[in-house]
């Protein structure tokens, strides 16, 4: 929702204007990974590598979320990195193991296995905070990379014409099943945080997203096929 928000000056929807946020249902940060032969362990040991072999610098790509993190991360540091698109999640992933590709950022259920199995190394999380399925790799901020801030999540919308009394049973509903242990876990199991918001702060967090997001796309003049 906010990612397309911010890359597609001719949506003809808006998540917080034609849509109303219902509630966040989960959300996660991406993980920066580099394959088993890379000699980096820090995000900084990366950038240098990188800038010390500018022809192996690229990355794979499968989301305008992934390309977006990525180019964060360049517009900060200086380091140069080519994107090459992929299909597909574990394909991508297949690439960075086999040294195809040099590095990428990409979501948690297809890297954390990757990660745990030492089949590639994690150097940080894109979000504020730690991750507990990674407690031992640090943030971006932490790397010292701040500007490297993307957090993704998944939520449930109603059209915004829907009455209130409609809204603020629908708001109660899916707070009692985020809320519900078993769901918890079952959401857990997926590599994700529950829920994490309230529909005010859900509303806030997309209007941000899509204004961090759009900045990102006009300074590294970024381009995507709707």
């Amino acid at each position: 929702m906010s990612i397309a928000a911010a890359i597609y000056p001719d949506l003809k929807y808006h998540p917080t204007k034609t849509l109303t946020p219902l509630a966040m249902i989960a959300s996660f940060p991406l993980i920066m990974v580099v394959g088993p032969a890379n000699p980096s362990n820090t995000v900084k040991d990366l950038v240098e590598w990188a800038k010390q072999h500018p022809d192996m610098a690229n990355y794979p790509s499968t989301s305008p979320a992934f390309t977006i993190a990525m180019e964060q991360l360049k517009l900060q540091s200086g380091m140069p990195g080519v994107m090459i698109p992929y299909k597909s999640s574990n394909e991508m992933m297949l690439s960075i193991i086999e040294g195809q590709s040099m590095m990428s950022i990409v979501d948690p259920p297809p890297a954390v296995p990757q990660v745990r199995a030492g089949k590639v190394k994690a150097l940080a999380v894109t979000g504020a905070e730690r991750s507990a399925l990674l407690p031992d790799v640090p943030t971006m901020a932490e790397a010292g990379y701040p500007a490297v801030d993307v957090h993704l999540w998944s939520g449930v919308f109603a059209p915004a014409a829907t009455p209130p009394a409609i809204v603020a049973k629908l708001e109660k509903a899916l707070e009692q099943a985020i809320g519900d242990p078993g769901v918890q876990d079952k959401l857990r199991a997926l590599a994700v945080d529950p829920g994490g918001a309230t529909p005010e702060q859900f509303k806030a967090i997309i209007a941000s997203d899509i204004v961090k997001f759009g900045d990102v796309v006009k300074a590294a003049n970024l381009h995507f096929e709707e």
